[in-house]
């Protein structure tokens, strides 16, 4: 398997080359290129199945890759490396796009070209990358990348009515279709949208979109309805934090 490590900084390609080599067997050929547009070179001659992509670069931001290359004919999948901010690295994660955040840890290095290689083919990569670009330059995220069966689905954040645990998966609710089941626990979509104003957890089992609240109900241990017909629990702790939420929603 061949891979490239496209990075303005030459310590930086010999470090990450050195990892690779060490940590990932299935890669048996690394090249290495200063900038986008001599990577892209090579990206079309030699056909790697991983990029290694820097985003800050003189010239070109490793952003920009889909203006060089043709959408439909990419076959590899793309593993960013950045030292950004912690409002970019929650834009890499909605967007479903893997990254190595510099300095570049050798347990880093093996779990994001795993990761890579099953997706090889099948993830939509021109899609993850205009929705990186969107949520790098926008202040307000819309969408959230899912990893289902085939690829990443895209989903908008205002058609999410709940998320559910099921042992280490998650059962998604939306507007527009049935349950998505996705392979990662709970605590990974907590931890991912504790920011976002509309998204509430009154419970270990589940994160609530607080627009699609139908009713809260006081008796059988209090519990809230949702638009879908689902009911939620209510931790005893979280009590009065909820019913304080809901009266400012609802004055």
């Amino acid at each position: 398997m061949k891979a490239i490590i496209i990075d303005d900084e030459r310590k930086a390609r010999n470090l990450l080359s050195v990892l690779i080599e060490e940590n990932c067997p299935k890669i048996t050929e690394i090249f290495e290129a200063g900038d986008l547009l001599s990577g892209v070179e090579i990206i079309k001659s030699e056909e790697p199945s991983i990029v290694f992509l820097d985003i800050e670069m003189p010239e070109h931001s490793g952003l920009e890759i889909l203006n060089f290359i043709e959408k439909d004919i990419i076959n590899f999948e793309i593993i960013f490396t950045t030292a950004y901010s912690e409002y970019a690295i929650q834009a890499f994660q909605l967007s479903a796009i893997d990254y190595l955040l510099k300095p570049v840890r050798p347990s880093q290095v093996r779990e994001a070209v795993d990761k890579a290689i099953k997706l090889i083919g099948k993830s939509q990569i021109n899609n993850r990358l205009e929705e990186l670009k969107k949520s790098l330059t926008s202040s307000n995220f819309e969408k959230i990348g899912l990893p289902v069966s085939n690829g990443i689905k895209f989903v908008d954040f205002n058609d999410i009515i709940m998320l559910e645990a099921d042992g280490m998966y998650t059962k998604i609710a939306t507007k527009s279709e049935e349950e998505i089941l996705i392979s990662k626990p709970l605590k990974h979509f907590a931890a991912l949208l504790e920011q976002m104003p509309n998204f509430y957890r009154p419970h270990r089992s589940y994160l609530i979109n607080l627009k699609f609240i139908q009713q809260y109900v006081k008796s059988d241990g209090d519990y809230i309805l949702m638009d879908n017909g689902k009911t939620v629990s209510i931790s005893k702790d979280k009590k009065d934090e909820f019913l304080t939420i809901v009266q400012s929603i609802s004055s």
